[in-house]
């Protein structure tokens, strides 16, 4: 059986070797993300960051939603200064520091605070009926957690403001076709898909993994001839690590390599 840990909100697994999958546990409310939920968040991304048993983590819902955005309740009465005290940049900063890969495994509805979320992600895997948009402009604010920045990266200006501006979800194949996606699969198989794919990555030399995802999100907001510098130092680095001689010369032997992450 998987080793499994019950918080009330948020749930934690660990099904496969070297892969945790976190999920988010609010179906009453379709997993809207209250303080609560992005605070158990914060903290286990931190802690799964930190374990080196973990290779890889998958993110997800349930089959109707990943999560449909922040909990207006808990917003709608609030002020500047109260928005400000509670720091929730700092919460979502913790997902986007975690060094080991993350996969957002969506079903149903990932909008506002959602769809955010799932942009922290290095890979997304969507179902065939995700809905993925930014509503925020309909109840008079504004994306405050990379809708207008991460979602600009990833699919470009004009389809960007498309989304910001009208409040309009798109398709799981709209968002295939923009890039916003990288897979598209059938609804039933969504968690499926991101566990294989989270097994096969956790297979792979940890350092190179990390180093892969560190500078390829660096490389993002830097020159291209820095970012080629960044490249160079990271491959060099590996050339001192245990798994870059394993790795070589189990090629060289024809077997499968064991990597220690050393």
């Amino acid at each position: 059986m998987p080793k499994r840990e019950n918080m009330a909100e948020v749930l934690v697994e660990r099904p496969r070797e070297g892969v945790a999958l976190v999920r988010i546990n609010r179906p009453e409310v379709k997993n809207a993300l209250n303080m609560a939920v992005r605070r158990l968040l914060a903290e286990e991304f931190r802690r799964l960051g930190e374990n080196a048993e973990v290779r890889c983590v998958v993110l997800t819902g349930n089959d109707a939603a990943f999560a449909a955005g922040a909990d207006i309740k808990e917003m709608a009465d609030a002020g500047a200064i109260e928005m400000m005290l509670r720091g929730t940049h700092r919460l979502w900063q913790a997902i986007a520091d975690c060094p080991k890969p993350v996969i957002a495994a969506v079903n149903g509805y990932a909008l506002g605070g959602g769809c955010e979320l799932a942009m922290h992600a290095d890979i997304i895997v969507a179902g065939e009926s995700a809905r993925f948009g930014q509503p925020e402009v309909r109840v008079g604010i504004m994306p405050g957690a990379g809708g207008t920045q991460r979602l600009t990266r990833a699919v470009g200006k004009f389809q960007a403001m498309k989304m910001v501006l009208t409040g309009r979800p798109v398709s799981a194949a709209e968002a295939l076709r923009m890039g916003l996606v990288s897979e598209v699969t059938p609804d039933a198989q969504v968690v499926e898909t991101a566990l294989e794919m989270a097994e096969t990555i956790a297979a792979m030399p940890p350092l190179a993994v990390m180093q892969i995802k560190e500078v390829l999100l660096a490389g993002q907001d830097a020159s291209l001839g820095a970012a080629l510098m960044l490249e160079r130092k990271a491959l060099q680095l590996l050339y001192d690590s245990r798994d870059q001689k394993e790795g070589m010369r189990a090629f060289i032997e024809k077997r499968r390599a064991k990597f220690v992450g050393k």
